[in-house]
Parts: structure tokens; sequence; C-alpha cells
């Protein structure tokens, strides 16, 4: 990612400155279960994210939000510093207070997500979700009780799965002084979750928005919605034709998911709070029902159960484009670059040290690179895409190659000051157990310059035609289609 000064500062220091302103193997320890759609189904309205309205008053009172008119019971719209949110409030409520839908979602409810976190410094509380199909009069619940404990907010899934008219009722069920707050409601219509995943050529990409890929300027996602990432870019994908433009989603990689969509794929995303897991039927974003797993630039360090996650799915067949960037890149003043990010998942993981053959340097480079690996028979690098012949960093990362780890691995491009062996590649491939990863060590070339307002972003996407050839070649490679 380019930051004005240091945009600058490239410009001066590189050779070329920028004219302008940057049947389906699903990849499954068990059979993949039918949980997810292939366009996007959300509710009109829908994600709720508080972010209309003011009610400051625990009162019972009636309240219009974006998708709706709600009554909160025990309930308010905070918007202090202990109010845990996404934008600027979310729903807080006390006592056994409640969140509840004054309309009917008319086309059914699919899988429902609620965000929830502790308020402040309280204790722990329970909560729990319940559905009307007679337009209030009588509620069912939905799935188990949550505990909120955690003052970061958390994604709890519910699967719903009702056809007709329905309303959502949020209840904290604990009682007691313990507050709790919640954020982005999302409810996808019904049927959403219910069609099996892609078979023949059709692949579904899974791009990570949930390690804080929007932290401080950075905006790695396809679209934001009330400041969320959520599981399904709006408007839907299904409106994607031939000639739509990549500004039809607000996400900084915007240009990458519609093209995925243009070659007949379907995208979605991970949402902030929602866990990375492998092999769990209950989590319909699984990564047993997708091809290939973006994570572009994480921030956040994956926990020891997405490491493991991760490295299975890819040992099992599954695709990981991993994208990093340049030390000194924390956006999030949590103490971790995503280059040491990487380096952690390869390195401190119960499935196996270094099972990519790469490592990531702890450098900061700027160049145009034409030192690119010119085999003809590399499908990432000439692919249906198109050849690709160079690769621009500004402020990004090399790797370090060890084919004794792992034989597979293979260089793509390298600094131009390089020999193409194993030391200063700039993107990198290779193979793990029956599954595919791809490396590129700057957020800058997928970049396409749209992102969420405020964030400062930079065309690199089509700063040269070799940017978008490479990042389709190698996702189509990754979901093994060329």
């Amino acid at each position: 990612m380019r930051y004005p000064l240091r945009w600058l500062t490239a410009s001066l220091l590189s050779l070329t400155v920028l004219s302008c302103a940057k049947q389906d193997n699903l990849p499954s320890p068990i059979a993949a279960t039918a949980t997810t759609g292939a366009a996007d189904v959300s509710s009109a309205g829908f994600p709720e994210g508080f972010e209309s309205g003011t009610k400051t008053a625990y009162t019972t009172g009636s309240v219009t939000l974006g998708s709706g008119s709600w009554t909160l019971n025990d309930a308010l719209l905070g918007n202090t510093t202990a109010d845990p949110k996404t934008g600027a409030q979310s729903a807080r409520v006390r006592n056994v207070g409640s969140l509840t839908m004054n309309f009917n979602a008319t086309t059914g409810a699919g899988v429902v997500t609620v965000q929830h976190a502790v308020y402040g410094t309280d204790g722990s509380s329970q909560w729990e979700l319940w559905v009307s199909q007679n337009s209030g009069s009588s509620y069912t619940k939905a799935g188990s009780t949550i505990t909120t404990s955690s003052t970061s907010l958390s994604t709890a899934s519910f699967t719903v799965n009702l056809s007709g008219n329905v309303r959502l009722q949020i209840r904290k069920t604990s009682g007691g002084t313990n507050r709790i707050n919640f954020d982005n409601v999302t409810m996808e219509q019904y049927g959403g979750g219910t069609t099996p995943p892609p078979t023949g050529s059709a692949k579904k990409f899974l791009f990570d928005g949930s390690h804080g890929e929007l932290a401080g300027n950075a905006d790695w996602v396809l679209d934001v919605e009330s400041g969320v990432a959520v599981r399904y870019p709006l408007p839907a994908q299904s409106g994607i034709t031939a000639t739509t433009s990549e500004t039809y989603w607000t996400g900084a990689v915007s240009a990458w998911g519609v093209a995925l969509v243009k070659l007949g794929h379907t995208v979605e995303q991970l949402p902030a709070g929602t866990a990375i897991s492998y092999g769990n039927s209950s989590n319909p974003q699984d990564l047993s029902n997708y091809s290939v797993f973006v994570v572009d630039e994480p921030n956040t360090v994956f926990t020891a159960a997405e490491k493991t996650a991760i490295l299975q799915f890819v040992q099992n067949g599954g695709g990981l484009f991993m994208i990093s960037d340049h030390t000194i890149s924390d956006r999030n003043n949590d103490g971790w670059d995503s280059p040491e990010i990487w380096n952690d998942l390869m390195q401190n993981n119960s499935v196996k040290t270094n099972p990519f053959g790469f490592s990531v340097n702890m450098d900061n480079i700027v160049e145009n690179s034409t030192n690119a690996l010119t085999t003809s028979t590399n499908t990432i690098m000439n692919g249906s895409q198109g050849r690709v012949s160079q690769l621009s960093f500004h402020n990004g990362a090399t790797m370090t190659l060890n084919p004794t780890a792992n034989s597979t691995v293979q260089g793509l491009v390298w600094r131009s000051s390089a020999t193409q062996g194993n030391s200063l590649a700039m993107a990198a491939s290779s193979t793990f157990g029956t599954g595919r990863v791809v490396i590129i060590g700057d957020s800058s070339p997928a970049d396409d310059g749209t992102g969420s307002p405020g964030n400062t972003v930079y065309d690199g996407w089509n700063e040269n035609v070799s940017h978008a050839r490479l990042h389709l070649n190698a996702s189509l490679w990754l979901a093994k289609l060329q």
C-alpha cells in the first residue's frame, strides 16, 4: 500500500513514474456441505449497522434505522468510546432488554449473523436470537444461547432458513446490570444458504476481511457496507455484466472481484469477528466450501486454530493467495507487520514448519521490475488472462525461497538486480499437499484506486496490464482452472 508521502518518494526513486495518481473438487476433510449460495442474497436494507437514527435513553421506544423501524426495549444507540462498534454507533442493551424489527423481511431469512461484545468493563452476558413469521405476534428461538464475554466484536451465526415474512428479535436473557453491544446484523434471503458449492468451471473465492484488512488506511476487501466487509458484496454480483465497472463495489480490490465474477465465478468476504475454520460444518463460511482463500495484507496475527485450518485447507487441495506488505506497515499498532504475520503462519503451526518453501523478508522495496520468469508453460505468468512481463512495488517486501523445504517453490518475478534464483523474489508460487499457494509481496498492485470514503488508495491495478493479468492468472491457477 502506498501512502501520500511515500508515494512521492516512490515516484522520485522508481525508474517508472506513474502517469496517473494503483466437477469441482473442493478441499474438504469431509463431504462439502450445502451451506453457501452462489449469489448475493442479502435481505433488503441489510446489513443493519445502527448508524442512522438517535436514541440516547434506555426507555422503550422505536427508532428508524437503515433497514426500517426497530423497537429498542431497555436499549439505546451508543456512541461512546466504551461502546464496541464499527462506524459511529452500535446498539447497547441492558437487563433483559431487546432489539425488535417492526417490519417484515418479505423474502424470508437464510443465515443471520450478529456481531456482539460486552460494553466497557462489564462482565459476561447471554443473549438469543428469536424469529417471528406472523408479523411479531409470536416468536421462536433460533439456534443456541450465545455468551458474550469479549470487549471486541465477535460474530454469531444462525441458520434460520424460513420462507415468507420474517422478523428478528435479539433478546438479552441473563438480566443484571452487565450490558451488551450489538452491531452489523446481516440477513440472507431464504434459499441463500441451501445452494451447494458450484461444480464444473465455476469456483468460489473467499476474500478475508477478518484480520484487519480495513485497519488504518487499508481497504483490502471487495466491498464495505456501513464500515463492514459483509459476506456478500453489495449490490448483488448477479447484476454484474461484461461492461460493469469495478466501482460497482467500494473496496480497493473490487476490480479483482468484479473481474472474477465476469469470468463466471463467485466471490464472498469473511467479515471481521468471523473465525477461519476448516471442517466445521456449522460454519457457513468454513474453508471447505471454497476453492480459493485470498488474504490481502493481514494486520492481525492468525490464532493457532486458524493457522491449522489454513494449512490443512491447502494441504487437502485448496488454493491460498497471500499478499504481504513492507516492514513497518503495522496499520493497527498491535506489534505485527504483515510479513511477520505470514512468517508466523509458516513457522509456528501444528501442521508443518515452512510448508510452502519461502519466507517473507523484512524489507521495503520500491521499484518496477521486468525481471520476470519467461517459461511459456507457467500459466501464472503466461495464462489465459495474458502474459505477465513486469511487477511494480510501491513499498513492498521480497521473499527468500527454500527449495530444500519445498522443492516445488518457484519464483515468478525478482528484483531487477537479482538473478532468477532463491533471493529477492517479488512473487512466488508453490504447492503443498494437493493444494496451491501464490504470494505477492506488496498490496499496491491489487489496489484499484477506489475504496471507502476517507481512505487514500492508488490505482496499481491499472498501473500496467501485467498487474491484472498476474492476479487473475494466479487466481485461476489456484482454483486449478489452468
